[in-house]
C-alpha cells in the first residue's frame, strides 16, 4: 500500500492539481488565439499586404513525381505560427503586468501598527521607571 498511498498524496497535492488546471485552461487559450489569429488578424492582414494568406505561402524544392510527394518548404506556415506566439506571449505579458499591478495596489495599501499587549504596556512603564531612576535593567 505504500506506493498507492504515496502516489494518492502526490495526486492530490494542490499544486500537481493546480498544474494540470492551467494546462487545460492553457490548451483553450491556445484554441481561442489560435482562432484570433486565424479568421480575425490574419484576414486583414493579408488583405493589406495583397491579399496573401500566409498559411498558403511555399516554395516547391522539388515537385511531385509518381510515388514520391513533393518537397516543400512551407514558410508561411512558420509565419502564422509565429504571429500565434507573438500575441499570445503578448496576452500573458498583459495578465502579469495587470496582477503584478494588482499586488503593488496591495502592498501600498497602508496597515495600522499592532497595538501593544498589556504586558507590553507594563514592561514599557517599568523601563521608563528604572530609566527616570538612572538603573540599568538587566540584559537578556
Amino acid at each position: 500500500m505504500g506506493v498507492i498511498s504515496e502516489f494518492k498524496a502526490f495526486a492530490v497535492k494542490g499544486n500537481v492539481v493546480d498544474m494540470a488546471v492551467g494546462i487545460i485552461i492553457g490548451a483553450a487559450f491556445g484554441k481561442i488565439v489560435s482562432s484570433f489569429v486565424g479568421d480575425v488578424v490574419m484576414p486583414p492582414l493579408g488583405l493589406l499586404i495583397g491579399g496573401v494568406d500566409f498559411s498558403d505561402l511555399a516554395i516547391t524544392l522539388k515537385a511531385a513525381s509518381g510515388d514520391a510527394p513533393a518537397v516543400v518548404l512551407a514558410y508561411g506556415k512558420f509565419i502564422q505560427t509565429t504571429i500565434d506566439f507573438i500575441i499570445v506571449a503578448f496576452a500573458i505579458f498583459m495578465g502579469v503586468k495587470g496582477i503584478n499591478r494588482l499586488k503593488r495596489e496591495e502592498a501600498v495599501a497602508p496597515t495600522l501598527p499592532p497595538v501593544p499587549t498589556k504586558e507590553e504596556l507594563l514592561l514599557g512603564e517599568i523601563r521608563d521607571l528604572l530609566k527616570a531612576q538612572n538603573i540599568q535593567p538587566p540584559q537578556l
